[in-house]
């Protein structure tokens, strides 16, 4: 096994590779479930992490992807993507050795360490997944990349259910702060550690076809002023920053309000990103097809303010008096959240394709994706630094019925997470209007778009009565497979038809 590009990758070596590739993604996966998401938090709960730290924790994943930039260059002159990626995947996965031993211990020491191994693993992930993207690129031929692709989000999705499950199950058997719980918390991380190192063994083993010669040194400075030149794109990167301000400066903190304020087990809250990630895989299809018949635009329309409502709507739950109540009403926010933010996802990484020219889309991406990074880093800092602020006020709003039969009154009592909710509903009402402003070719109205949701809805309704639409509306990943299947052969289709098609200089067949 050599971790050196090759000159020539034969057609058995790619093929080989391609295999790697996406059994790869059942430890990479596994690496995630265990240490990511609900369970860092919950993590940082267990250790005592004030609501800053969290705020902190939350924004590191996305202020460490500016390390792309550098990245870019780092790739350009050593020219090696697998040594980056294995040596990168080694050193920051090794840092969830040390979130483990810090399982059995609590304060300020423990949590500085944990933030400082969170930051070295975001990084180092930063960086590798910038030479990774690359390798993969040119190791995936375009023809086959969606159904390869297709069967490794297969993979990762499957594995991140399952674990979530089984830690959600763990967590409910163990008593908050009990040693017990310390030992389900270092087990997760040691095994997501030992998934990872797995994971790297399986990559260092893939094959890396040698870059092409270098054309030039690149200016970062002025490949990133050319999308800031774009009126078009420059309202796009205003929506961008106004929405992922917007939704990370009230997500981060889901779980401490579910935990803190509403006294919920962390259990729950796992059951509750399960709930998320079912959503979000059943509507993908839905919001995909939807896409590609019209418009990114007509698709974030829709998605994006129901995204916002659902986030204003959990102040519900800090109104309802009946636990069930509360719990049913959490999880039909989290299964609306999770089919609009699938939607919200895949069309703002689409839009942004489709407005960047030609031959320039690689400084456009970058762009976006720093505005992303930067916008999603800072909220929940902010947010973070604004809760004792948030925790010593309250604001009451009382509704009164009176009429000859009585008096009814409904109070609303907004405490220290109910204004996250409602700011994140205001900045989220900007967003939705600068989105407005951006212009799409094929956009559609948003009443027109809800029509065609509700159409597509009521077929799949329809088709839930035999088996054939059973199979079609729990199998997911193997659709998209079979899509990108069709696709690959109508294209071929077509390409075959223009070869046959005399030239203009040719003879009339009459």
């Amino acid at each position: 096994m050599s971790l050196h590009p090759q000159p020539v990758v034969t057609p058995d070596e790619r093929e080989r590779g391609l295999r790697l590739l996406v059994t790869e993604a059942a430890f990479s996966g596994g690496t995630a479930a265990l240490t990511t998401g609900v369970i860092l938090t919950a993590f940082a709960l267990h250790l005592g992490a004030t609501n800053v730290m969290v705020g902190v924790l939350a924004s590191v994943p996305f202020l460490t992807q500016l390390l792309q930039l550098p990245a870019i260059g780092l790739i350009e002159r050593w020219r090696r993507r697998k040594q980056i990626a294995v040596f990168t995947s080694l050193i920051g996965r090794a840092m969830l050795a040390v979130m483990a031993a810090l399982a059995f211990f609590s304060g300020t020491l423990p949590l500085l360490i944990f933030l400082g191994a969170q930051v070295i693993l975001c990084g180092l992930g930063a960086v590798g997944a910038c030479a990774w993207n690359a390798w993969m690129r040119d190791l995936a031929p375009e023809d086959r990349m969606g159904a390869v692709f297709a069967r490794r989000t297969m993979w990762l999705t499957g594995i991140s259910l399952v674990l979530g499950l089984a830690a959600a199950l763990a967590l409910d058997v163990t008593p908050p702060g009990s040693f017990k719980r310390d030992l389900v918390f270092g087990g997760m991380f040691a095994a997501g550690c030992i998934t990872g190192l797995i994971s790297a063994r399986v990559v260092a083993a893939m094959p890396e076809p040698l870059m092409p010669p270098a054309t030039g040194p690149i200016h970062l400075r002025e490949l990133l002023r050319q999308p800031l030149r774009d009126s078009n794109f420059s309202r796009l990167l205003i929506f961008v920053a106004s929405w992922q301000f917007a939704i990370n400066f009230a997500t981060p903190f889901f779980t401490v309000f579910i935990v803190r304020q509403l006294h919920f087990n962390i259990s729950f809250v796992m059951v509750l990103s399960v709930v998320s990630q079912i959503a979000n895989i059943l509507a993908l299809r839905l919001w995909g097809t939807l896409s590609d018949r019209f418009a990114n635009k007509s698709v974030l329309a829709v998605c994006a303010p129901a995204y916002i409502l659902a986030i204003v709507g959990m102040i519900g739950a800090s109104q309802f008096g009946d636990r069930n109540v509360v719990k049913l009403w959490l999880i039909l926010l989290h299964l609306v959240m999770g089919a609009t933010i699938a939607g919200v996802t895949l069309t703002s990484t689409n839009i942004a394709l489709k407005l960047s020219p030609k031959g320039a889309a690689t400084a456009y991406v970058a762009t976006n994706a720093m505005v992303t990074a930067v916008a999603a880093g800072l909220a929940p800092i902010l947010g973070g630094l604004l809760a004792d602020f948030f925790a010593a006020r309250q604001f009451e709003l009382v509704a009164r019925w009176s009429g000859p039969n009585g008096a009814f009154a409904l109070p609303i009592v907004l405490t220290q997470w109910d204004f996250y909710f409602l700011i994140a509903g205001f900045i989220g009402i900007y967003a939705i209007h600068r989105l407005s402003l951006i212009e799409e070719h094929g956009e559609i109205e948003p009443r027109e778009m809800m029509g065609q949701v509700l159409n597509e809805t009521r077929r799949t309704i329809r088709n839930i009565s035999s088996v054939a639409g059973l199979r079609g509306a729990t199998d997911l990943p193997a659709a998209l497979l079979r899509d990108a299947r069709l696709r690959v052969r109508l294209r071929r289709a077509q390409q075959a038809k223009l070869m046959r098609r005399p030239t203009a200089s040719s003879p009339d067949p009459r």
